[in-house]
């Protein structure tokens, strides 16, 4: 039986709301780590000489780096408290990013982005922060996830048109570098906002209001056995999913730039159709984040794969450039509450002591799942000239992920009953 929480020191006060804000500006910064191998992808390809699935490379580096730091700065964040997690991310973004614009061959640029941008840098800017923000909010905890994630497509929002246009007035590399130094200063100000330590052990579950609407969705936890499985084999499903979903996440979000070069727009139209895809993905994000006060994290979840998987479908009888915004707008839309929706899951059903570690564990999975799906769809592109394959495999992935999130909430329910 979920009990009533207690409102503790700290926990849902204006500092919470204030470090929330800190850690939204956090990660909107470190997101430029995640787009900016995809914005940067036609540029690199033409300066290596190199075919579309080797230019995608990086992107993969950074994605695999960034979901195995999430997995340590998890870790780090629950010993040593998530201020030193970001002064560690401030010093891997801006070294990451001068070493990447200096790199005079493609594996050079590929390590740079794995070990520096991924997994020292990027890592720290999402899962620890995640964590923190379910730490200081009960009530709200659902949106305060919401707004919280929304930093990782407002990253999207921001950087694609940004780095475009330094991109094409002064070039890649020298965008690189003024990426490194700014990321460096901006991130080291802003952790002096979040000194303070973490409040007392909040409840691993939402809050006494908001579980009189969800427990029917939710069902009865016990932490030993969360909907009849063991803790371990309940993460390994997470995992699967959150790496199917990514794979179809990652078809229009990492290739949507070189698929409108290739239609024959320009690089630039494509940023811009990322930015708007990001744009739209923050409104889902905060929409899913009321939502999932609600319905809990599984709905939730299982309502931003079905439309996800619509999306998908909607890119292969519309290629023309107004058609392309309007369903990349529609994709963000469908998908941006997703990802968040595993770190709720993850609250709902594991302790509070576990944060850090677990939702690291799970969003490393989804980050697989998209540096996976970043570099099969180039390679499908190479096998076959063009992207309707690789759309294809993308709502594939999707299908399994709607199977997996099914099982759980048949669980949930034989749970309650």
């Amino acid at each position: 039986m979920i009990q009533p929480v207690s409102r503790q020191p700290g926990v849902e006060s204006a500092y919470a709301w204030v470090r929330l804000l800190a850690s939204l500006m956090v990660m909107t910064i470190g997101g430029v780590g995640m787009y900016g191998a995809a914005v940067v992808l036609p540029a690199v390809q033409a300066d290596f000489g190199v075919v579309r699935a080797d230019a995608s490379f990086p992107y993969t580096a950074t994605l695999i780096g960034f979901g195995i730091g999430g997995v340590l700065m998890g870790r780090l964040a629950d010993r040593f408290g998530v201020t030193w997690v970001v002064l560690a991310g401030a010093c891997g973004l801006g070294a990451g990013f001068l070493v990447a614009g200096a790199s005079a061959s493609l594996w050079q640029f590929s390590l740079a982005h794995g070990v520096l941008i991924g997994l020292l840098g990027t890592s720290a800017t999402m899962a620890p922060l995640v964590a923190d923000t379910s730490q200081w909010f009960t009530r709200n905890r659902g949106i305060a996830v919401a707004i919280c994630m929304s930093g990782n497509y407002l990253a999207g929002v921001v950087w694609a048109p940004v780095m475009q246009y330094f991109i094409d007035n002064v070039g890649w590399r020298q965008t690189y570098w003024g990426l490194g130094l700014f990321c460096f200063l901006s991130m080291v100000l802003l952790s002096l906002l979040m000194r303070r330590p973490l409040p007392a052990a909040t409840a691993p579950l939402v809050s006494a209001p908001v579980a009189s609407r969800a427990a029917r969705f939710i069902g009865a936890v016990d932490q030993r056995r969360p909907l009849g499985f063991s803790p371990a084999v309940l993460q390994a499903l997470l995992c699967v999913a959150g790496v199917s979903c990514c794979v179809a996440m990652s078809m229009p979000q990492v290739h949507i730039v070189a698929y409108c070069t290739d239609l024959g727009f320009g690089a630039a139209r494509g940023a811009e159709m990322l930015a708007v895809m990001m744009g739209t993905g923050i409104a889902s994000r905060l929409l899913s984040g009321w939502i999932s006060n609600y319905l809990g994290g599984l709905h939730t979840l299982l309502l931003g794969s079905v439309l996800q998987g619509v999306a998908l479908l909607l890119f292969l009888p519309f290629d023309g450039l107004v058609p392309l915004y309007v369903v990349s707008g529609l994709f963000g839309l469908f998908q941006g509450g997703i990802v968040p929706s595993y770190a709720l899951i993850v609250r709902e059903y594991f302790g509070a002591t576990q944060a850090g570690t677990r939702v690291g564990t799970v969003l490393m999975a989804t980050l697989i799942g998209m540096a996976l799906g970043g570099w099969l769809s180039g390679a499908i592109f190479d096998w076959t000239g063009s992207y309707h394959a690789a759309f294809l495999n993308g709502i594939a992935w999707n299908l399994l992920n709607v199977g997996i999130v099914l099982l759980l909430i048949y669980r949930s329910r034989k749970g309650v009953r």
